[in-house]
């Protein structure tokens, strides 16, 4: 639904009144009700760079700015009828834009920064060890046998010990959310895993807990 700040009357002068953009889309508004659609055609070749400028301005691609400018012509048709000031409709129209623009650049950046960080997260277990910062790919003999065996671990499992060990209080959901898996599965998934990693351990005689 279009804003409620189109509230006032219509003054049916204005259809030969002004000729300024705000002027040509309110007649245009006008002409559409009363089914003549040339004037609204029109006011799209006008507005449309208007638009797509007010959209790039706030950080949107053109992708972003193309999906946004069109939603802003189809809300406008579909809402035509409950105008209830056509003089307002250009102002609506830019600060419409302007809101979806906002609204578009921020979801990209916080999925930008979302995928960053998973892939920063579970980066250091695939990395060949030379290649591991220092305080992972430690180099004496006992820890070389442990990190083996965790890459020996299946995939899923080598994931999910890798996310959890990045921080002491690992968040479950967003733990869930990074593999993709339930919830209530993690903890007796990741008990599951350490069993496995403490067999292999047992079983390896160059382990040693000295």
């Amino acid at each position: 639904m279009m804003s409620d700040d189109l509230v006032e009357p219509v003054d049916t002068a204005l259809r030969d009144q002004g000729d300024g953009l705000a002027d040509q889309a309110a007649r245009a508004v006008l002409a559409y009700r009363a089914g003549d659609r040339g004037q609204l055609a029109a006011l799209v070749q006008v507005m449309t760079p208007l638009l797509w400028h007010t959209v790039r301005a706030q950080g949107a691609d053109p992708e972003q700015a193309q999906d946004i400018v069109q939603n802003v012509w189809l809300t406008l048709v579909r809402d035509i009828e409950q105008i209830r000031d056509p003089r307002a409709t250009l102002q609506w129209m830019l600060v419409t834009a302007k809101r979806a623009a906002w609204r578009s650049v921020r979801r990209s950046r916080d999925e930008h920064v979302r995928q960053a960080a998973d892939e920063n997260a579970t980066e250091w277990l695939t990395a060949p060890v030379e290649d591991l910062p220092d305080s992972v790919a430690v180099r004496s003999e006992r820890d070389q046998a442990l990190w083996n065996h965790v890459r020996a671990l299946p995939d899923r499992c080598r994931k999910l010990l890798g996310l959890v060990a990045l921080v002491e209080r690992p968040d479950y959901t967003v733990v869930s959310q990074a593999l993709g898996m339930p919830v209530g599965s993690i903890g007796p998934t990741r008990g599951r895993c350490l069993g496995k990693l403490r067999a292999a351990l047992d079983a390896d005689p160059t382990w040693s807990l000295s």
